[in-house]
């Protein structure tokens, strides 16, 4: 399948009262980064690209650019794990195929969980885990699902500085050429990763001009860090 880009242009409602108005285009088969002040809405536009409740209303539309539907092209992870407590870890990682009722790729899956790093955790349920090796497991459940639109909500919160980077690099890798739509609150991982960096506020989404390297960009870059610096500022000042 291949990765279409999405537009999505209308007015959000929550109890009646507008929360946010969006007017995105994002590109096909590339990273596309969104950050903004917490209760922004960031996390609803997921939810509103995937077809599921908010609790409020959307006036407008969402739409991809081959206009085929979109529910069973995309992949999701949220910001909490949500890992089945009595399933061990491989379990949870093949989970769609079997509530698909679907033969599951054991040894791709395999190959996922030692990827992140988790080879030796493989038979333990998540009340056994850290929190970063359930984001991990979360994250490989994600990939596991070989979408070509996948969505993230802050997927790498949960992990040291080290681990982050490597899971960082390693989902550019897996992802590429899909159209992935990242949610953090990490100018460094914005700056880093996005091919398209958005800033959200309720009073729109502005376009954040991003170093000139294309994705994944080194962590040391210069360009890199300035852009970090400057989106950083940003942010500060329009949450004062």
């Amino acid at each position: 399948m291949s990765a279409p880009g999405i537009s999505l242009n209308g007015r959000y409602r929550l109890e009646g009262r507008p929360l946010f108005d969006v007017a995105l285009d994002l590109p096909g088969g590339q990273w596309s980064c969104l950050l903004g002040p917490s209760g922004v809405g960031k996390s609803t536009l997921l939810r509103l690209i995937l077809g599921l409740a908010t609790g409020g209303t959307f006036d407008g539309t969402i739409r991809a650019s081959d206009d085929a539907p979109l529910s069973d092209r995309v992949s999701y992870m949220a910001q909490s794990d949500l890992l089945l407590p009595w399933l061990s870890l491989t379990e949870n990682v093949v989970l769609g195929a079997r509530l698909r009722g679907e033969s599951p790729d054991m040894a791709r899956a395999e190959r996922l969980i030692e990827r992140v790093g988790l080879g030796a955790h493989r038979d333990k349920t998540p009340g056994a885990l850290s929190g970063g090796m359930r984001q991990r497991a979360a994250l490989a459940r994600t990939l596991m699902e070989d979408r070509p639109v996948v969505l993230l909500d802050e997927p790498f919160s949960a992990l040291d500085a080290g681990t982050r980077a490597d899971m960082q690099e390693l989902s550019a890798e897996l992802l590429a050429g899909r159209t992935v739509l990242l949610v953090t609150h990490d100018p460094a991982e914005a700056s880093r990763l996005g091919a398209l960096i958005l800033v959200m506020s309720r009073a729109g989404t502005q376009v954040w001009p991003g170093p000139p390297a294309a994705p994944i960009r080194a962590v040391h870059d210069p360009a890199t860090l300035a852009c970090q610096a400057a989106l950083l500022d940003h942010l500060r000042k329009a949450a004062a």
